[in-house]
């Protein structure tokens, strides 16, 4: 179990690492105020009439960095700073958030198998370690009966079922970006100077993405060793 913490601890203090970067590079570019005057919303309004999507609501919601789109009620979902605000920052946000939107629009496959998939990581992510651990307890305490290995096996699957939706998301947040950044520089939002900052600040936000994945393959693979390994 040794290994398990300093794993734990690891991926925990890499994501700290990343999280804070990120918080660093939004707090940064949220001092470039915006030549143009938009505010986040306006931006989204805007981003979203020019890709012909009309029935998307863009709302505020309480907190920090907890923009996203809900493509079950179609709505855009910008925190209260990105939604006022008129900051490279916010226009990076809403924006992505648009490309969200615009993905459930055009169907984007990966859009498409990372929602069906919601259901299902919502249950599993709950009680995978927890079965994968009292397999592993059961097996050792009853011997070699099996029981304990098909419990661990079956949150192994809940595990892996998981790692695969950390991954699938992974194409689903970078076209985001791509398709915000492209509008932007495309219909001339933003100055060189302003493009810049929310390419930057977006590259930060996928990062967090990229470690959350990296960090479920390897929680998987520990795990995976551990089970198989209690066969010998």
């Amino acid at each position: 179990m040794i290994g398990f913490y300093i794993l734990i601890g690891v991926i925990s203090l890499v994501s700290w690492l990343v999280s804070q970067r990120l918080k660093s590079k939004f707090n940064h570019y949220s001092k470039i105020q915006l030549r143009n005057g938009l505010s986040g919303r306006e931006i989204a309004e805007k981003m979203l009439h020019d890709n012909g999507i009309f029935d998307v609501k863009i709302i505020s919601t309480p907190g920090k960095l907890t923009d996203h789109y809900n493509p079950a009620n179609k709505t855009v979902n910008l925190s209260e700073s990105v939604y006022n605000e008129r900051n490279a920052s916010s226009a990076a946000v809403a924006a992505h958030e648009c490309g969200h939107a615009i993905q459930h629009a055009q169907a984007y496959q990966w859009l498409q198998l990372r929602s069906k998939l919601v259901p299902a990581v919502g249950v599993s992510s709950k009680f995978s370690q927890w079965l994968v651990i009292g397999g592993l307890i059961l097996g050792a305490a009853s011997g070699n009966t099996g029981i304990g290995f098909v419990i661990a096996v079956i949150g192994l699957g809940m595990m892996a079922l998981a790692t695969l939706f950390s991954f699938i998301t992974l194409p689903v947040e970078y076209d985001a970006s791509n398709r915000a950044l492209a509008w932007l520089k495309t219909n001339n939002m933003l100055t060189n100077e302003e493009q810049d900052g929310a390419k930057d600040a977006l590259k930060w936000a996928a990062r967090t993405y990229l470690v959350a994945a990296l960090g479920s393959l390897a929680m998987l693979l520990y795990w995976g060793l551990r089970i198989l390994g209690s066969r010998d």
